[in-house]
């Protein structure tokens, strides 16, 4: 059974931090297998990662055999039903839609010293793109990373994904087709991360690499940061629900679960302001466990990671709560007006997904808004992926004679407080003075 707390309770406070610092992730163990993995790729290329391939995967094949030719990606997307094609492609166009929308402005303007000001945005050169593909597979989140850094201008797209016993899914070829992959290799794990950050004689290194994956490849990005950029670290899936007693605890229930079937490792948590609405959620989920294909790891999942808070007021007591477990993702299932009052005291949540007929998997698929989410409690400092991320950041300065004059002695002033005698110099030789 789930954990369930009380937060008018005594010991509630205890208790709540002892739930909040539980560890979701894999043992310290992964880390250094991650390393050594990623040694060996910056040692020996493509020769690891095609041993790593047979390993792991099951497939042996040469370097060459593991680039996923256009040929072969288009042969098997044309098996994916028409239907599914169809939803796909109506997915693609609002992931566009709503990341064209997030594409930021280039500022240039003169202040009143007579200084230029500015920032423009260019496209990285080249992206990473990690596709998991072990117990299921995910085509959506080929279109969650690839769509934005094409909307951003990146030209230069490589996606990875293991195909274990050299099996391509359909989906996620027709997936790669539809949102513009440059190169397709078959390749997961850490090796995939390495190859993606260090470069092989056959795979040319990327500048920023982003897409979820498991304990291994979150590992691997977090050991090759620096040498490229990532997206997050991604942990186990999360999802809070706010529910009040005029929902059916069935479609709670699913709610808690939609998360929980990711991973056992995953969390589902229910905030209710109703003791008996809480259990018949509770109840309910028992019930949906029994008709659904990955009950193992969904009742798992909500037996060991599974939370029910009851508050006396959802609207008064519910926000600081929310704000503290900071969670992937956020559901206020109450009528709308009081929803998005409580959605507004909000602050920190990957997403949030507001009113009765919001169900978080909208977010996963077809709302267009993006699915790769900051978790275990990132949300208090980061944002999910977003156009942005593909994006850099340059600032503009230009300074006339008379602007220069206007802001030399400050800076003057600020470089000789820090003892910085050659970037005193760089101004006051432009201003005639010395420093």
């Amino acid at each position: 059974m789930p954990l369930k707390l009380d937060a008018s309770a005594p010991g509630f406070e205890k208790e709540f931090s002892a739930f909040l610092g539980r560890n979701r992730d894999t043992d310290e163990n992964v880390d250094r297998i991650v390393a050594d993995i990623v040694a060996d790729v910056r040692k020996r290329g493509d020769a690891a990662v095609v041993d790593y391939t047979g390993k792991f995967d099951r497939f042996e094949s040469d370097i060459a055999g593991l680039r996923i030719s256009a040929a072969e990606i288009k042969a098997a997307a044309a098996k994916v039903p028409a239907v599914q094609r169809e939803a796909l492609v109506f997915a693609a166009k609002r992931i566009e839609a709503f990341h064209r929308a997030l594409l930021p402005k280039d500022v240039d303007f003169t202040d009143a010293t007579g200084t230029r000001l500015g920032a423009r945005y260019r496209p990285l050169d080249s992206v990473g793109v990690y596709v998991p593909g072990g117990t299921a597979a995910y085509p959506s989140s080929v279109l969650m990373n690839i769509v934005p850094a094409k909307v951003a201008g990146v030209k230069r797209v490589v996606m990875v994904v293991p195909t274990p016993d050299g099996v391509v899914n359909p989906l996620v070829m027709l997936a790669a087709e539809i949102a513009g992959a440059d190169e397709v290799w078959r390749i997961g794990g850490a090796q995939a991360v390495a190859a993606l950050a260090y470069g092989t004689a056959s795979i040319a290194p990327v500048d920023k690499i982003t897409g979820p994956g498991n304990a291994y490849v979150a590992a691997a990005k977090r050991r090759v940061f620096g040498q490229v950029g990532i997206d997050l670290i991604a942990g186990p899936s999360e999802i809070l629900v706010v529910a009040d007693r005029n929902n059916d605890p069935a479609w709670i229930a699913a709610d808690l679960l939609s998360q929980a079937e990711h991973d056992a490792s995953s969390q589902s948590v229910l905030i209710a302001d109703d003791r008996a609405f809480a259990d018949a959620v509770a109840a309910a989920v028992e019930t949906e466990l029994e008709g659904l294909a990955r009950r193992d790891i969904a009742g798992a999942s909500w037996r060991d990671n599974g939370c029910i808070i009851l508050v006396r007021d959802l609207a008064a007591d519910s926000a600081p709560i929310v704000d503290r477990i900071a969670a992937e993702h956020v559901e206020i299932a109450m009528d709308t007006a009081p929803a998005e009052a409580l959605a507004d005291k909000i602050a920190h949540a990957g997403a949030i997904f507001i009113g009765r007929h919001t169900p978080e998997a909208i977010g996963d698929y077809v709302a267009g808004t993006n699915h790769v989410l900051p978790t275990s409690r990132a949300a208090r400092f980061s944002g999910g992926l977003g156009v942005a991320d593909f994006l850099k950041r340059t600032s503009i300065v230009s300074c006339t004679p008379e602007a220069l004059a206007a802001l030399g002695p400050a800076a003057l002033a600020l470089a000789e407080a820090e003892g910085l005698g050659a970037h005193g110099r760089s101004i006051s030789i432009r201003l005639n003075r010395r420093s």
